[in-house]
């Protein structure tokens, strides 16, 4: 292993841990706040740092599949943070948008694939690159529809925020766990962050989106609750 890539190894691993124990601050912070701003930065630019890394070791020592998985991994913590600059209603999409967004459908159909073949040829580590893939296509793919038909919902830019960062945290368990958990079947490790993440984000959308009605509600009974409009998200815990 030449010395360039141990270095490169060691700054991806470095990253990939300080976005393990730093994103569950962000997490845990109140929603909107200096300290849930901060965590998320320090997140974003790691999963940042892992990405280029690990873009840089798949070139070195040629793996399509580390690759893209870069791709696909940083894609989702990417479109967490930059839904932050389109709140406002009608908002550009600007061009680097629309670039990254169309680099990951490409790369995630890629990797679907890619995957498809390999689970054709008997392997069944396949799957994980089906599952992947297909992810990233079909979420990449929504986002994309969404900059030429945006929502109507004025929280949609706080639901894209929260998916976009807390299935970017699942990735990122998922490759600790991919690396450690080795008692675990190869397609097992990959996966079970997925699964168990999935039904948590479906459960905290559902919460939020309870809250956000409540807020609502008592104007259908003629009463005089706080405008919806000026209810921001960090307000609702």
């Amino acid at each position: 292993m030449s010395t360039f890539y141990s270095i490169t190894l060691a700054i991806h691993i470095a990253a990939g841990m300080m976005a393990l124990f730093v994103a569950p601050g962000a997490m845990m912070a109140k929603k909107g706040k200096a300290w849930h701003r901060r965590w998320g930065r320090v997140y974003f630019w790691c999963m940042f740092v892992v990405a280029l890394s690990a873009v840089v070791m798949a070139l070195v020592k040629p793996n399509l599949f580390l690759l893209l998985l870069a791709v696909f991994s940083f894609y989702l913590s990417f479109s967490g943070y930059r839904v932050l600059y389109r709140k406002k209603p009608g908002a550009r999409v600007p061009l680097l948008d629309w670039c990254v967004t169309g680099a990951t459908v490409v790369a995630s159909a890629a990797m679907a694939v890619y995957g498809a073949s390999v689970l054709l040829g008997g392997n069944g580590f396949g799957t994980v690159m089906v599952v992947f893939g297909v992810l990233g296509t079909s979420g990449a793919g929504q986002d994309l529809r969404s900059f030429i038909r945006p929502s109507a919902d004025k929280h949609a830019w706080f639901f894209k925020h929260m998916s976009g960062f807390l299935t970017s945290y699942i990735a990122t368990v998922s490759a600790f766990s991919a690396v450690n958990f080795m008692f675990l079947p190869p397609v097992l490790r990959w996966l079970w962050p997925t699964v168990l993440g999935t039904a948590g984000l479906i459960a905290w959308s559902r919460h939020y989106r309870k809250k956000f009605a409540r807020t609502v509600a008592p104007a259908a009974v003629g009463t005089s609750p706080p405008a919806l409009a000026s209810l921001a998200p960090h307000q609702v815990r």
